[in-house]
């Protein structure tokens, strides 16, 4: 599966990175242009389902960084280093013999050591510091540089973004940016495509399911018919466990724990109606199977809450499945099809949440996939295959009119939010 990579910045950049990753086939670049850095704001609204975030401009950054922090968004950023800042001052003072230059920083420790490596004359040099934890404004900056340029403090200025740059020499300024050398931007690049597999690695939710059938325990004596049902139960889950990347073991308590992660958690969000295991089990056994299955973060946290499941299972003479979430909220039972009234719910789409008839025969379908179980905003973008702000949209006409209500919380992720889960409203 290839790595998908949100990248923002301006064109040139942009084109630039392209040609980089021309021949890397693990990664899928999707680029967010801009021409104001300010605009990333509404650009990181229409991101969805990227493994991490690069800002090529660490200004357009600090636009997004309280968002970026609160929802622990994996994200690399390029921020101005001394060495992009020697480069420049000494091309300016050597080619141009340019001295008097102000530019604006946003870590002013490395100043010192730049000036000391290059020798230079600290009293020309007009850095504009301001907090890096504040988003920063564009007219103060160039305010202040036309103030200085004005006032014949300086000959040229080295601006954070190229937005910057060109206002001032719309102004007869001369100014430019700093320049992000390859190797610079290839560093960024390897450093995004280990955070990437770094996330990967962690953000997939564990799943770990306990099977079992009921009159054979521990207790039971293993012979003649019990031990044909265990061959048949250990072959069952061998096919099972080769179509969704999943292990399993037996217990000395004739228990089966099944372990998996993404793709065995898809398969169980893609059949809460038909159960093809659980239906392939009952009509293989022909004895009440329970099937308990844990969802966690942890192989820790998806096991205590498989125990769960499962416990809700035994209270059953039948053969009967339950999924217990990372919040221990229980969904099921699964493989049991539900009835939907489709023809009212159809009716309370178009009049009270205001859709119209393809999008209401959609959300129909969508409802009868899932047998009524909960879902998310993510799981409506999924199924629809447009993106979460449009997916958003939808969801509140639904809360809006009445037709769904908030039924509780999942945390997919070890980073971010937890995502609402919706019902239907009856």
């Amino acid at each position: 599966m290839k790595l998908k990579l949100a990248v923002f910045g301006i064109q040139p950049t942009i084109d630039r990175i392209h040609s980089l990753l021309e021949e890397n086939k693990e990664i899928e670049l999707l680029p967010f242009t801009y021409s104001k850095a300010e605009e990333t704001t509404t650009l990181l609204d229409t991101v969805y389902n990227c493994d991490v975030y690069l800002f090529t401009e660490y200004l357009s950054y600090l636009y997004v960084y309280n968002r970026i922090e609160k929802e622990r968004l994996p994200t690399i950023q390029i921020e101005p280093d001394p060495y992009m800042v020697s480069a420049a001052l000494y091309r300016l003072q050597a080619e141009k013999n340019v001295k008097r230059i102000a530019f604006d920083l946003f870590d002013e420790s490395y100043l010192d050591d730049v000036v000391r490596e290059l020798n230079l004359d600290e009293e020309p040099i007009k850095p504009i510091l301001f907090d890096s934890w504040e988003k920063p404004d564009p007219e103060q900056l160039i305010t202040s540089y036309t103030t200085l340029w004005n006032e014949g403090n300086i000959e040229y200025v080295l601006a954070s973004t190229e937005e910057i740059a060109a206002e001032l020499r719309g102004r007869d300024i001369p100014a430019s940016t700093l320049h992000l050398p390859e190797l610079r931007l290839k560093e960024a690049l390897n450093q995004t495509i280990s955070l990437a597999k770094l996330s990967e690695s962690e953000n997939n939710q564990m799943v770990t399911g306990y099977i079992s059938v009921k009159g054979i325990d521990e207790k039971t004596e293993i012979i003649g018919h019990s031990l044909d049902i265990l061959k048949r139960i250990r072959r069952i889950l061998t096919r099972f466990s080769t179509r969704t990347d999943t292990t399993f073991v037996e217990t000395e308590e004739r228990k089966f724990v099944l372990y998996g992660s993404e793709k065995l958690h898809k398969h169980l969000k893609e059949h809460y109606r038909s159960f093809p295991l659980l239906q392939e089990m009952k009509s293989s056994i022909k004895l009440p199977v329970h099937l308990g299955f844990g969802l966690g973060l942890s192989a820790l946290e998806s096991a205590k809450n498989a125990e769960i499941a499962h416990e809700s299972c035994q209270r059953s003479e039948h053969s009967i499945c339950y999924i217990t979430n990372e919040r221990q909220e229980m969904i099921g039972p699964i493989g049991v099809k539900k009835e939907i009234d489709t023809s009212s719910l159809y009716q309370a789409l178009i009049h009270h949440a205001r859709l119209n008839n393809e999008l209401s025969y959609n959300f129909i379908d969508f409802i009868t996939d899932r047998n009524n179980e909960p879902f998310s905003t993510n799981d409506v973008a999924l199924f629809y295959q447009v993106t979460k702000r449009s997916a958003e949209r939808t969801v509140n006409k639904l809360l809006t009119g009445n037709v769904i209500k908030i039924a509780g919380e999942e945390r997919p992720y070890k980073k971010g939010r937890p995502r609402k889960l919706f019902t239907l409203n009856h």
